[in-house]
């Protein structure tokens, strides 16, 4: 991947009005230098200089000394994209895969797409570093990769186009697209309790419960609840989202009350809780059913090979790349459009342990 360079303030300024114009913020004509300069919160010199880039992509117009500065609209719509991608941590190989995938077929067609430098967990997931993050490094559209609510409600709120690829966007005026995880997460839930298991325990991570449940969250505990089963933290148990921390929260559950089957919504999660219950001598599927709500090759090199969900991501390869085609038109569509998903059965599923 090419090195990014950080624009300078004339070039993000120079965005951010690429961005109003874009998004309908300011119609036919650009207010004048002080009132303008004073909107963006930068000095008339900045703004001079980044009007400049914009008369010389022909976006704006001067008709005489002093006048104010039309906008070309039919430009607009054709100038490519600068589109950024804010990452939600850099593992993932499916991932990894998807965006460059999505990266190819953009850059194909003259946009240029860009990985944020830091990550949301480089971040600490914290909603001010994130949008100080966000304003050093300006996009004309995001593609924000499992977002949490608060931070998509912000995006949701910027004039500047935002994809959310997964992610907590329910009701937010986003475009969004990701697999349809709730029927093989029933799928397997139902499976599961059919098998035996009373004591099923949902590992996810803190975002999917606050500050509400998610909805695939919130469809497993209605479906223990619908089957006779009494539901509590135990069943989705809070815990600090790093190694050490699922360690710490593992070796609680299993020395209280050991659960006889595991949802893990990352494979990643999967595979250390794998490596935990081989350390403790814990046998799957015999005394331990696991199941992971993502597949990474990595699993298939488990034994027994972890059950997973599986989806194809070419679908959302192309809905992500229609999105921004569609943007350059001045077009965002802000649709949620999911694809199937499937359960995928493994020797890792077994009858609960009746010890």
């Amino acid at each position: 991947m090419r090195e990014m360079r950080r624009l300078s303030v004339v070039e993000q300024s120079a965005h951010h009005l690429r961005n109003g114009i874009r998004s309908g913020l300011w119609r036919g004509t650009l207010p004048g230098l002080v009132p303008l300069a004073r909107e963006l919160n930068i000095s008339r010199g900045t703004l001079q200089s980044a009007l400049r880039i914009l008369e010389n992509e022909k976006l704006v117009s001067v008709h005489g000394a002093g006048n104010n500065r039309s906008i070309n609209l039919r430009k607009l719509k054709k100038m490519k994209l600068r589109v950024g991608v804010l990452r939600f941590e850099e593992e993932g190989l499916q991932m990894s895969k998807l965006l460059f995938q999505v990266q190819h077929n953009l850059e194909a067609s003259g946009h240029r797409m860009f990985f944020a430098p830091k990550s949301q967990t480089m971040l600490q997931h914290s909603l001010a570093r994130i949008v100080r993050h966000v304003g050093e490094n300006p996009a004309d559209a995001w593609i924000v990769e499992a977002g949490s609510r608060e931070l998509l409600e912000w995006f949701s709120q910027q004039p500047v186009p935002c994809f959310a690829l997964y992610g907590r966007s329910e009701g937010l005026p986003l475009s969004r697209s990701g697999p349809e995880m709730i029927p093989p997460l029933l799928e397997v839930t139902r499976e599961l309790i059919a098998l035996g298991h009373r004591r099923i325990v949902t590992i996810c991570r803190r975002d999917r419960r606050e500050p509400t449940l998610g909805n695939a969250e919130r469809a497993i505990l209605d479906t223990l609840s619908a089957n006779g089963i009494i539901t509590s933290e135990y069943n989705m148990p809070d815990w600090e989202m790093t190694p050490e921390g699922l360690e710490s929260m593992l070796k609680k559950i299993f020395r209280a009350t050991p659960p006889t089957a595991l949802i893990l919504d990352e494979s990643y999660f999967a595979i250390n809780a794998a490596q935990f219950l081989a350390r403790n001598g814990i046998d799957v599927p015999g005394k331990v059913s696991l199941f992971s709500t993502q597949y990474e090759e990595s699993l298939a090199w488990c034994r027994p090979v972890i059950a997973h969900i599986q989806w194809k991501s070419e679908p959302i390869v192309r809905r992500l790349t229609r999105w921004v085609d569609d943007l350059q038109k001045g077009r965002n569509d802000r649709k949620t459009i999911n694809f199937p998903a499937e359960y995928v059965r493994t020797g890792s599923i077994g009858p609960a342990w009746k010890g």
